[in-house]
């Protein structure tokens, strides 16, 4: 079994900075992409940030410049940093990463439970 488990959320004011953090644990044999997604009230899941085991990064329009995503393979765990953070980007953010294991080499995709961020003064 794969388990990701998110950190870091919480309550900051317009401005302020968060940073995410996502450990995945289990009998991993590799683990290819890993990224972020937002889902705020009453609106569609969305990608925030994604990256690739080589580092390769890509962002939504939206947080393009003000947030960041990294990765540190030998932990197995992909942060976000989170600057400049505006009321809109309130949301539940859900990590994310595809994933083989020794059981089962093939990649499957597995989500953390989310960590709730809310900007408001």
């Amino acid at each position: 079994q794969v388990q990701l488990v998110e950190s870091g959320g919480g309550l900051v004011q317009p401005g302020g900075s968060l940073r995410l953090s996502c450990a995945a644990s289990g009998s991993i044999f590799s683990i290819n992409a890993m990224g972020w997604y937002r889902q705020a009230p009453g609106k569609q899941r969305e990608l925030v940030a994604a990256i690739t085991s080589g580092g390769s990064t890509n962002y939504a329009d939206s947080v393009k410049g003000r947030f960041t995503i990294s990765r540190d393979n030998a932990k197995n765990t992909v942060y976000l940093q989170m600057n400049s953070l505006k009321p809109e980007d309130t949301a539940v953010y859900y990590c994310n990463a595809d994933i083989s294991l020794y059981s089962d080499l093939r990649y499957r995709d597995y989500w953390g439970e989310g960590t709730l961020v809310t900007v408001s003064s």
